[in-house]
Formats: structure tokens, C-alpha cells, sequence
């Protein structure tokens, strides 16, 4: 006896968010003087059995479209959201604990802005330096778009608090490793800004006599004839840092 088989098939808009893929973004920012990460507040949600303080503030991110790859999902979410645009972003890890959304108020958030049923989101996460100075953040950055001192961030939605502290770890090891980071310092800078930047990523305070005497066996750094402008204090000297010698295995500043 024949039989008859009915196929049934199921059209996905091209647009369609995927339900369990998320990506987040960790920006790092230095402004001559302190560490600082891009932090972005949580919209509104419609459910009101949500209760969440307002303002609660997170890491930019979302969960990605069918369409797009990761890479592209990253860049694309980071601007629509931060206004960021031309920043080079590095895979920093997978975040993929089954109890990762242990807040029953993220899952409720999470399918009330999204319309989607959600039980579990496995981030990948993307990471970059910036130097703050160089974005003019009156009209880079939208609204809802904030720097905040790594040493003071508050309690942050989902799990983005470890998020940081992770993409933090392998900063600080890479910038004692392959002296990856000194992009953060501005094109000239002063030692005590350079040692500003260490002191912000590593977390702790360095001695600045010992600071001086290690950083002169440095072939990268570039004393330069010029001082300070316009500050009220002694003019220190500008240095740069010479990419050639940088981008070459060199002595590197181990604390």
C-alpha cells in the first residue's frame, strides 16, 4: 500500500533574531588617567512583572540575526548601539555556563524586549581599546552610552560583571607579555601617564622610582624635545612610542 508523505516546510524571515546567540562587547577605554569600559542602560521592559531598578546598565550587545556572522553581528550591534564605528574588535571568549542567566529578571527581560521564548544565551564576546580622547564623546557616543571607571563599576545586568573581570585578566597578562595595551596611551604622553595606564590595568599601585628606572631600558620609548602645554604644574617631558621597535619581540615592563 502506498503511502503519501506531506512535506511541510517552515519560512524563516531574514531578520529573525537567533534565540540562543548573543554577542557582547567590552570596550576599553583610557583617558590619560583611568580605565574605563563602555557600559550602555538597559531599555525599559514592557512586562510588568519585571522588577529592575532603572538605569541598570550593561555591556553593549544582543542577541544576533540569522543573517549575520559573528564578527559582523558584533560590529553592527556595537554601533547601533554605542555609535562606535571604525574599532577594531578582537575575540576575546565564549561565555556559555548553563546558569549563566541565573536571574529570573534577565530571562523576563530578555524575552519581553526580544518577543522570543529564552530558556539560554551563549555569548561570545569581542573586545577593544580605545583612547577616549581620541572620540569626542558629546558626538560619538548616543545616548544611554557611558564610560565608567573599571574601579567603579556597579552591579551590572546578566553576568557581565565577570565578563569585564575576564576580558581584564587576559588584558593585563597580554600587556605584560607583548606590551599589547600601549595603544591605549595618546600619541605623546608623559611617564606619569604611562604609568597611569599600568597602574589601571594591572590594579595596583606601582613605585614610581622603580617605574623610571625600568622604563629607560625600553628600546621602544621615544624621549621627545618638547614638554606639557597648558597645565598648572612643572611641565613634564613627551615621549612616543616607536611602533617599528614595538611591533618586534622587545624587553617588556613586568610588575
Amino acid at each position: 500500500m502506498n503511502q503519501v508523505y506531506t512535506l511541510v516546510v517552515y519560512i524563516i524571515p531574514m531578520d529573525q533574531l537567533n534565540s540562543s546567540i548573543s554577542v557582547d562587547c567590552v570596550i576599553f577605554g583610557f583617558d590619560t588617567e583611568q580605565l574605563k569600559v563602555l557600559l550602555i542602560e538597559r531599555d525599559k521592559s514592557p512586562d510588568e512583572r519585571l522588577d529592575m531598578p532603572s538605569g541598570s546598565l550593561k555591556l553593549p550587545g544582543s542577541l544576533i540575526k540569522d543573517t549575520d556572522d559573528l564578527e559582523r553581528s558584533a560590529y553592527r550591534i556595537l554601533k547601533e548601539l554605542t555609535g562606535l564605528d571604525h574599532v577594531f574588535l578582537k575575540q576575546l571568549a565564549i561565555f556559555d555556563r548553563p546558569d549563566r542567566l541565573n536571574n529570573p529578571n534577565d530571562i523576563i527581560w530578555l524575552c519581553s524586549t526580544s518577543g522570543l521564548q529564552i530558556r539560554r544565551v551563549i555569548t561570545i564576546t569581542y573586545y577593544s581599546l580605545v583612547r577616549i580622547l581620541k572620540y569626542n564623546p558629546s558626538k560619538t557616543l548616543l545616548d544611554k552610552s557611558y564610560w565608567i571607571p573599571v574601579k567603579k563599576l556597579p552591579k551590572l545586568a546578566f553576568d557581565h560583571n565577570f565578563i569585564i573581570d575576564s576580558a581584564l585578566k587576559e588584558l593585563r597578562k597580554k600587556l605584560q607579555a607583548e606590551s599589547f595595551g600601549l595603544e591605549l596611551l595618546p600619541k605623546k604622553f608623559t611617564i606619569r601617564q604611562f604609568q597611569n595606564l599600568y597602574t589601571e590595568i594591572l590594579g595596583k599601585k606601582l613605585d614610581s622610582r622603580n617605574f623610571r628606572k625600568k622604563i629607560h631600558k625600553l628600546d621602544y620609548l621615544i624621549a621627545l624635545p618638547e614638554k606639557e602645554r597648558k597645565v598648572n604644574h612643572k611641565p613634564a617631558q613627551l615621549y612616543k612610542l616607536d611602533k617599528k621597535k614595538l611591533s618586534k619581540p622587545a624587553k617588556m615592563l613586568v610588575f
